[in-house]
């Protein structure tokens, strides 16, 4: 779908020498052409479609993106930044991949100018670094999980959704801020979507797999939990050792071990078992017997929920091989145990292990649950980095406000890298200028406006895209987390300074082939 021969905005005179950069430029505007539509209050959403007719309405920029059908390796580049920017702080793709291909295109165009690449790339160096550093000392701290500063960012990263962002906020008092700042965890991991259902919180996990066997026990009260991050079954032995009589005697002797281990779940009284693999025939006809629920393939993070709900440790199979009292120790309990039939869900309630909170998200078709799940993970996200980074005034404020500083930090760069600082002064530029477009305002008029009001009244100034009207966005709530700004201009620093850097591309050999 996406070649490189896509006609870019900025007339730039092509040249043989050009000729690489320009096809990239034309690429990567291309993706950023995708998302830039759906930024903003005001950003539409966008329908996917795959040859089997299924669909996809979403507005949200890594979905979007991670959909397309791309083949040009620069266009590649620019989607594995929305990537990057959500796997690090879960928010702002779009914003990220926009302010991405802008950086390319102006560097394109001071290169265009004459200016040398590596003095082009110095300078957008130093401006993002500068960037980041004066976001960093801009930010507003928040550590008080009742601020109403986080609803407003739930609010907005939610897309103006208010009951998923009080779902958000509420979920994220129950696990607390101690919990959140830990490096490892990820509120937006606790959201779940179901069909048909209304919003949720609740303590407790929720599994989305049901029991192996219908004629295993739906619903259990007080039940012993085992967690098992492996398979139940019997030890393998590989098919060339088995053909010796050895291993065809270790193999009786595994087989038989096994079997006296299946019979401990009845002496430890155990009710509930999560496995990481799988359940084989001769445990899954032990587990009916003797009114066990077992679920299988179970994902790992849900393991580690479960494990920290119920009190249980993770344990391997070969575990199962020690002493009915050491494996006491290793046992989880659950109040209530509840299976879904038509969502295909198990809920495990009343642990007695630490809080561990679920947010469920309801919504009217199976479409619209995926949306409203991405939606509310998005806002969960953005709460998190809030809780981490603190805040910044939103709705492209910010980043116009960066455009002036740097307008003025530049006079005291020497060289042509002033030409790269002037690069990164006018791509920051581009979210705002998408976000009034998508409003239907004159983006120029209204930069020019807002930083006129920004230089005599102060920083916060932005634009209310509902009546073209300039307001202190801190003032009416419109602020955002200042990780997701931090790591979205980092990163569109580092793939700008990639795309601007390559100078050819050739067709690499198949590796697989031959030399003759």
């Amino acid at each position: 779908m996406m070649d490189g021969k896509e006609k870019g905005s900025r007339n730039l005179p092509v040249d043989e020498r050009m000729s690489t950069l320009l096809n990239n430029v034309n690429a990567v505007q291309a993706v950023s052409r995708a998302v830039e539509g759906t930024i903003g209050p005001k950003g539409l959403d966008t329908m996917l479609v795959d040859e089997d007719g299924n669909v996809i309405i979403t507005n949200d920029g890594i979905t979007i993106l991670d959909e397309m059908e791309v083949s040009h390796p620069a266009a590649s580049m620019i989607i594995n930044i929305a990537r990057s920017q959500q796997q690090e702080v879960g928010d702002g793709t779009t914003t990220a991949t926009i302010l991405a291909a802008a950086l390319v295109v102006e560097g394109a165009h001071q290169v265009q100018r004459g200016v040398p690449v590596t003095r082009v790339i110095e300078g957008i160096r130093g401006g993002v670094a500068e960037a980041i550093n004066e976001l960093k000392q801009m930010a507003y701290p928040v550590e008080d999980l009742k601020d109403e500063r986080l609803y407003h960012i739930a609010y907005i990263a939610g897309r103006e959704n208010e009951d998923i962002a009080r779902l958000v906020i509420n979920g994220a008092q129950v696990v607390g801020l101690e919990k959140i700042k830990e490096p490892d965890f990820h509120l937006r991991d606790l959201i779940s979507a179901r069909e048909g259902a209304e919003n949720e919180l609740f303590q407790g996990v929720l599994i989305n797999r049901i029991p192996i066997s219908r004629e295993m026990p739906y619903t259990l009260k007080d039940a012993k939990v085992l967690i098992i991050q492996d398979a139940l079954a019997p030890e393998e032995i590989d098919d060339e050792a088995l053909g010796t009589e050895t291993g065809f005697q270790r193999f009786l002797a595994l087989k038989e071990a096994y079997s006296q281990n299946l019979m401990k779940l009845k002496e430890l009284g155990v009710g509930f078992i999560a496995l990481a693999k799988s359940c084989d025939g001769l445990a899954e006809e032990y587990c009916v017997d003797h009114g066990i629920m077992v679920l299988q393939h179970v994902p790992l993070q849900d393991l580690q929920r479960l494990g920290e709900h119920t009190g249980s440790r993770l344990l391997k199979r070969f575990s199962l091989s020690k002493e009915v009292e050491d494996l006491k120790h290793s046992l989880g309990y659950a109040g209530l145990i509840e299976t879904d039939e038509q969502t295909r869900q198990v809920k495990i309630l009343q642990g007695k292990g630490k809080p561990v909170a679920t947010m469920l998200v309801g919504a009217a078709t199976k479409e619209v649950a995926g949306e409203r799940e991405r939606i509310a993970k998005d806002a969960a996200s953005a709460v998190q980095a809030t809780l981490k980074g603190g805040y910044h005034s939103g709705g492209g404020a910010t980043e116009l406000y960066l455009s002036r500083h740097l307008e003025e930090w530049k006079k005291q760069v020497k060289g042509m890298g002033v030409f790269g600082v002037e690069a990164v002064s006018t791509a920051l530029q581009k979210p705002f200028f998408q976000m009034v477009s998508n409003a239907g305002f004159n983006p120029i008029e209204k930069i020019e406006l807002v930083k006129e009001k920004q230089s005599n009244v102060g920083s916060s100034i932005g634009l209310d895209f509902d009546t073209g009207e300039c307001k202190d966005m801190l003032e009416i709530g419109v602020v955002d987390p200042a990780l997701v700004k931090i790591h979205g201009i980092k990163i569109a620093g580092e793939v700008s300074e990639a795309i601007l850097r390559i100078h050819t591309v050739l067709r690499r050999k198949n590796i697989h082939q031959e030399d003759f």
